[in-house]
């Protein structure tokens, strides 16, 4: 059942998700995200090396479900990064537990920056649902959530701009088990 413009402004991600009946697709522009959630997974991955891959650990419990389900319902979802090279630390640790992503049942490519330069991006990363919404996300400067973390927007235009984004970032990405990461 579509929402209104009330319940677009105060839905959570996941009953947006639980809404969307075809494609879920995300792109991911930054080289460090610093989000509270994962912190102590990421921390530990520079100690070590080693990624944590428990799908019962960190935010993967809460995010698992969601994919699942909306997979299970025929929700196609795919996930870009535009990512520089060699990649930072960050970008490592994610590459590294992108097979619970993949686990979930998204799909995941990965952009290196210099292959993205003619591609007309929006400002922020997003999520597009069902080519008729789109959820950008704030942060700061050090990669955490901004304030005001996400802005939600079924503008035609920014629909748009987002939507040829995205299939162009796709278009020319690697597949998650065909790319090497190439560490400094």
């Amino acid at each position: 059942m579509p929402l209104n413009a009330q319940q677009l402004n105060t839905a959570t991600f996941a009953e947006l998700l639980a809404d969307t009946q075809h494609t879920a697709v995300h792109l991911e522009m930054r080289d460090l995200y610093a989000v509270g959630d994962e912190a102590d997974d990421f921390e530990n991955f520079l100690r070590t090396g080693v990624p944590n891959l428990d799908p019962a650990r960190s935010f993967w419990p809460q995010w698992m479900p969601l994919v699942k389900d909306a997979v299970a319902r025929g929700v196609v979802m795919r996930r870009a990064r535009i990512v520089c090279e060699p990649v930072t630390d960050y970008i490592r640790y994610e590459y590294a537990i992108t097979p619970l992503n993949l686990q979930a049942g998204e799909d995941v490519r990965w952009l290196p920056r210099r292959r993205a330069s003619d591609i007309p991006l929006p400002g922020n990363d997003f999520w597009l649902l069902d080519d008729t919404l789109v959820q950008f996300h704030h942060f700061t400067g050090t990669g955490d959530w901004a304030p005001d973390g996400k802005e939600r927007t079924t503008d035609p235009a920014a629909v748009a701009l987002c939507h040829t984004a995205f299939e162009t970032v796709w278009e020319r990405g690697t597949p998650h088990e065909k790319y090497t990461v190439q560490a400094h």
